[in-house]
């Protein structure tokens, strides 16, 4: 027993205290850490673990002097380490996490805290050995110099790294892009302290050293908030005002979904080119990762809007074809064209009552629009003067804040006819199921007829009042017959009144 006193002795460092205090921070670990984290008290026990099997080594072990030596400096080393893990980790979890409101420590931080703590020990581990660690400093400053400059570049992506932890510009699960290619931008998974882990939209992995991320121009699409401008660059030709085209496009954005309707989308004149005016499209998301799903429906969109509004698109032109377009075969075109709208009239109830004369001048003054699927076409509420007949295509009909779908039309059906000859306003929503092409009676158009025939105003009244009278919701779609009121059905006459006013054609 003298010899192992004697042991003891000299371990003044990692005598009692030294072990009681590793023993005491295994004890507090498993309280500090969370449930997930408690596994990491395993490399603290295995070098306590491995100091107690050295210590008894050297109590029972018969060494030479340059053997217990050797080991009483591993043993030094290993109570060290165990120390210095342990202390890592109860002031990381129950003093820095806190301290900072629950969020995690960078990776980074959390590494070369790690690392200057070995760094201590190993010195400690030196002087215990009987090596000064300033003298072995000074003594190699060739070697310090080869080493520094061997990890030059290893040592500027730690630094860089440091800077950004420090600086924050961005953190993890934010979206970035570090350079003006768009296929570079993408959502940070992981910061370390020699690079940056970022997933791309097109799910490719980049792995960004930490010195280049700091040299470069960062844009940051997740802070100050997630909400991002972006914009579609549309050119319209010189004949159309800029008013026009202005509301067309802001309509157009208000429809896709994904657009924020605060801040709203606006519209500037970018430049004049030679193909004609280009405009600026400015609108805002808030899910980056979409973003290029919602300029390619707007862009859709616009197109959609710009072929209603018979705006042209004013793209360069590469293929030149000659037509033999000749007086006679123009007018025998437009001839067919008025003659299938006419056959869609005769689809409509009330309109069906027009003499052929009236209804081919009405069929005339009709026009043709196309809308996009899930695009609105009339807004619950709105003031309108228009009869939608669908040609081609779906439409859904919904009414309420719910947007609740009452009803489905298909081709030959139509809706609007009230706001038509009243001018009331809309009673239902109705949106594209498909994409939908539609015929459109303006009042404009049906004016001149009934100016021609004021007797006309009488039949359909009488018809649109049978019609109402067969709905049961307030919703008006196309229906079956409905039985007969006659033209002096109070409903009739007032509905009559109605029209003769809002188409000013005298006498009540």
């Amino acid at each position: 027993m003298s010899r192992a006193n004697e042991i003891f002795g000299a371990m003044t460092l990692t005598g009692g205290v030294g072990l009681a205090a590793a023993i005491a921070l295994l004890l507090v670990l498993p309280l500090v850490l969370p449930k997930h984290e408690r596994r990491r008290v395993r490399l603290p026990a295995v070098f306590l673990g491995l100091y107690v099997g050295i210590v008894a080594l050297r109590v029972f072990g018969n060494f030479e002097e340059e053997a217990q030596k050797t080991l009483h400096v591993t043993g030094v080393f290993f109570l060290l380490a165990s120390l210095a893990r342990s202390v890592f980790l109860v002031g990381l979890h129950s003093v820095v996490t806190r301290y900072l409101g629950g969020a995690e420590v960078p990776r980074i931080v959390r590494d070369l805290i790690q690392a200057l703590l070995y760094v201590g020990v190993a010195m400690l581990t030196l002087r215990a050995a009987g090596v000064e660690p300033g003298s072995l400093l000074t003594t190699s400053a060739l070697l310090t110099a080869v080493i520094g400059l061997s990890l030059q570049d290893t040592l500027g992506n730690l630094f860089a790294g440091l800077a950004i932890q420090a600086q924050r510009p961005f953190r993890v699960g934010d979206w970035i892009m570090f350079d003006d290619r768009d296929q570079n931008a993408g959502r940070v998974v992981e910061m370390s302290w020699r690079a940056v882990k970022i997933i791309t939209v097109d799910q490719v992995e980049i792995i960004v050293p930490n010195s280049m991320l700091a040299k470069s121009p960062l844009k940051n699409f997740s802070s100050p908030t997630p909400v991002a401008r972006r914009h579609v660059h549309v050119e319209a030709p010189y004949g159309r005002p800029p008013e026009q085209v202005i509301r067309e496009l802001v309509e157009a954005a208000k429809s896709v979904p994904g657009v924020l309707v605060e801040p709203p989308p606006s519209v500037i004149i970018n430049e004049f080119t030679e193909r004609g005016v280009r405009y600026d499209l400015r609108f805002f998301i808030d899910d980056f990762v979409n973003r290029d799903n919602v300029a390619g429906l707007l862009r859709e969109r616009i197109w959609y809007a710009f072929q209603r509004a018979e705006i042209e698109l004013t793209v360069p032109q590469r293929v030149v074809r000659m037509f033999d377009y000749t007086e006679e075969r123009l007018e025998h075109e437009a001839a067919a064209r008025v003659d299938e709208r006419d056959e869609a009239l005769r689809q409509v109830d009330f309109l069906r009552a027009l003499p052929d004369g009236a209804r081919h001048r009405l069929a005339e003054g009709a026009t043709s629009r196309l809308y996009a699927p899930a695009e609105v076409i009339i807004e619950e509420g709105a003031q309108g003067e228009e009869l939608f007949i669908i040609q081609r295509g779906e439409v859904r009909v919904e009414v309420g804040r719910s947007r609740r779908e009452v009803a489905r039309l298909g081709r030959g059906q139509f809706f609007g006819e009230m706001s038509l000859m009243t001018g009331e306003q809309r009673k239902a929503s109705v949106r594209a199921v498909t994409e939908a092409e539609l015929l459109v009676i303006s009042r404009q158009a049906l004016r001149p007829v009934l100016e021609a025939e004021p007797t006309l105003a009488e039949t359909i009244s009488t018809v649109l009042a049978e019609r109402a009278a067969s709905l049961d919701s307030k919703v008006s779609v196309t229906g079956h017959d409905a039985p007969g009121l006659g033209a002096s059905d109070p409903a009739s006459r007032e509905l009559l009144t109605r029209i003769k006013r809002f188409f000013s054609l005298g006498g009540d």
